[in-house]
């Protein structure tokens, strides 16, 4: 059976340089210790409001960066042109807030659905692998073959939550279980991401079909007491099948 892959998610990297308005510490940096240390991928989200990752990080990584680079984007105008421009390998559709702390959630599918299939399309003209950032709904599984996705990444913030409060998530994982197994009747690769961590991804790994899991701010939260190469060698250990 094939390894799980590993993308790693800088953005917080970021969050910490941008604190101090600083040029330290290097969501580059970061980047290259990833791909160093056995990521297969690296993540970052270039948010409308910039308040992590900026347009010189995705320049400068992109330039760097022998792995995949995964570029999360909001599905704007501006999004898709700078999508466009910078041609990463791989792209995920995610839902954006301003207000929000952090992605509170699925993409809305019905929502500017035609804007959507555009924009997919014409990314797809540009050689990115697609993916859209969802619930692990059936609807939405039919919805996003509908729209062309190459895959999907299935939120897994609600699990993982359940997880660290000790609280029953049976039923949770055996929506997202349902999920994968409706992905792959639909020939949709599957993805996991959101609130991961060593427990929720050990759990998770076991199921049979998700390909890829995208994980950030526990990785990187760990990684200030304990190095980087350290804990993304834990969670690819935890990823080996």
């Amino acid at each position: 059976m094939k390894r799980i892959r590993l993308g790693v998610n800088i953005d917080h990297v970021a969050t910490v340089r941008n604190a101090r308005g600083e040029t330290y510490p290097s969501p580059l940096r970061a980047a290259l210790i990833a791909e160093k240390n056995g990521a297969d991928s690296v993540t970052i989200h270039l948010r409308e409001d910039r308040r992590h990752i900026n347009e010189q990080d995705l320049k400068k990584i992109k330039k760097k960066l022998k792995i995949p680079l995964n570029l999360e984007i909001a599905a704007t105008k501006e999004m898709l042109g700078i999508s466009i421009r910078s041609n990463p390998l791989f792209i995920c559709i995610v839902p954006e807030k301003r207000k929000e702390i952090t992605t509170e959630g699925g993409l809305n599918l019905n929502h500017n659905k035609n804007f959507l299939r555009i924009l997919i399309n014409k990314l797809k003209q540009n050689k990115s692998r697609i993916s859209l950032f969802i619930e692990p709904s059936l609807k939405d599984l039919i919805q996003a073959k509908k729209l062309n996705a190459d895959c999907v990444e299935i939120h897994t913030g609600k699990l993982c939550n359940l997880i660290n409060k000790k609280r029953y998530y049976q039923n949770e994982l055996r929506r997202i279980k349902n999920a994968v197994m409706k992905a792959k009747e639909l020939g949709l690769e599957v993805h996991a991401g959101h609130g991961l961590t060593f427990s929720s991804a050990r759990i998770l790994s076991k199921i049979t079909g998700i390909k890829e899991f995208n994980i950030g701010h526990f990785l990187i939260g760990e990684s200030i007491f304990e190095g980087m190469p350290k804990i993304i060698r834990k969670f690819k250990k935890i990823l080996k099948k």
